[in-house]
């Protein structure tokens, strides 16, 4: 089976900071990303992804078995085109009829492209010409939904992680030989530990709301309470924490206090206390200790949150924050409900609570939003932190930061000039 994923107009548009360094089929959700949960799903011998091109360089040096961007390798059989922004349970993408084109609010959820139409893809945007395609097509209503932002995601996060711990196929869980100091409360069918994790006594881990899963070669250290739906992915540690339901946590993360109803990427340090709540964070995000969000207004009304510095009405009640990849926070940060934090920011508080938009590249220090940030410090600092865990800065992935640096310059001036007017106007 031959499958690509593709981003539309709204992914490329929509999910920044947290898809500024990837394409939006790489976001996790659930057990998973877009990507990953179609090779699991899928009978795929062959693979490809359509995307912003800023990205293609990167994307093809961490996936070298893919076809991006590549309309030749479309022309050699029919393709099945998958929206990155659809989420559905995993069972669907099994359904996918040949012969139809899935629809979702008007948009392409997927669509089987014919070699013959593939010509038909060097002029407009890739979503604009499935949907042409699909109009000739017979239109069904595809299950499940996409997201539109950010927010979608973690929102939707509790029954995506239902749903893939549904369909998956585990192996020998641990659950039978823990101690009887490690607390099963719940059914037990709906837990898996790998073998290879190590579960400290005096752990609480609660399958009554939903499953739990704990992957190869994780650490639940004692007084930890993981409450389902929840995932704890490979090598990650956590420290005396408190992770409630809606909790996504990926691959190789430090963890400490409470979080809720979050998504946690993969490589993100969180060791210390303090509330995370309703946020996607970035990898090779560090937060220090007693970082802290807001997730709740205190006259609960729905949050708007800024996208690119423009104020949207999220129409949730509970948002949080979302911040973009090496950024990094110090001690007592607090963040305001339905907050932006970009690419490589550093966060240096004063004891108020921090500007909800804090564009990529930018500095708070002190409590001011400054575009004072050397890159190639920056850039220093980024590469030391991934060493830390074997992973290298590549050239590809420096040059993809220079790009969003360039491209970020006037949301940074005129984020800038907004902090300072509010500022002068407070202070009279």
């Amino acid at each position: 089976m031959r499958i690509a994923l593709f981003e539309d107009r709204i992914a490329s548009e929509n999910f920044a900071p947290i898809a500024l360094l990837r394409p939006a089929f790489e976001l996790l959700c659930g057990q998973f990303s877009a990507r990953e949960r179609c090779m699991r799903f899928l009978p795929v011998t062959d693979w490809g992804a359509f995307l912003r091109s800023e990205l293609v360089d990167v994307y093809q040096e961490e996936n070298p078995d893919s076809h991006v961007n590549d309309l030749d390798w479309l022309r050699l059989a029919p393709t099945l085109f998958i929206n990155g922004r659809w989420l559905a349970d995993p069972a669907a993408l099994g359904e996918c009829d040949p012969d139809t084109a899935g629809i979702i609010d008007g948009h392409v959820a997927y669509l089987t492209l014919e070699p013959s139409d593939v010509s038909r893809l060097t002029g407009d945007s890739v979503d604009v010409v499935l949907m042409e395609i699909a109009r000739e097509r017979r239109r069904v209503k595809a299950p499940g939904f996409l997201a539109q932002y950010p927010w979608d995601l973690v929102h939707h996060n509790s029954v995506q992680l239902k749903a893939d711990f549904a369909l998956r196929r585990f192996g020998t869980s641990k659950v039978g030989q823990l101690g009887p100091q490690v607390a099963i409360v719940g059914d037990p069918n709906q837990i898996y530990i790998a073998p290879s994790s190590s579960i400290d006594p005096f752990v609480v881990i609660d399958s009554r709301k939903g499953p739990v899963t704990i992957e190869d070669d994780c650490l639940i250290q004692a007084f930890t309470r993981l409450e389902g739906p929840c995932h704890v992915g490979r090598g990650s540690q956590l420290f005396r924490a408190n992770v409630r339901e809606g909790t996504s946590i990926g691959p190789i993360c430090r963890v400490g206090g409470e979080i809720e109803g979050s998504i946690l990427h993969g490589y993100v340090n969180k060791y210390h206390d303090g509330f995370l709540g309703h946020s996607y964070i970035c990898p090779w995000v560090n937060l220090g200790a007693m970082t802290t969000n807001s997730d709740l207004k205190n006259d609960y009304s729905p949050v708007k949150i800024p996208l690119r510095g423009e104020s949207i009405n999220s129409g949730e009640l509970k948002v949080g924050c979302f911040i973009g990849d090496h950024t990094k926070t110090a001690i007592g940060s607090l963040f305001n409900t339905g907050s932006s934090i970009g690419v490589m920011c550093l966060v240096l508080p004063d004891g108020e609570l921090l500007p909800k938009h804090i564009p990529s590249f930018s500095r708070i220090w002190h409590g001011d939003l400054i575009d004072g940030l050397a890159l190639d410090a920056g850039l220093s600092t980024a590469r030391y932190a991934m060493e830390r865990r074997n992973i290298e800065l590549t050239d590809a992935q420096e040059q993809l930061l220079r790009t969003i640096h360039a491209d970020s310059q006037l949301e940074r001036e005129r984020a800038i000039e907004r902090f300072f007017a509010r500022s002068n106007f407070a202070n009279g």
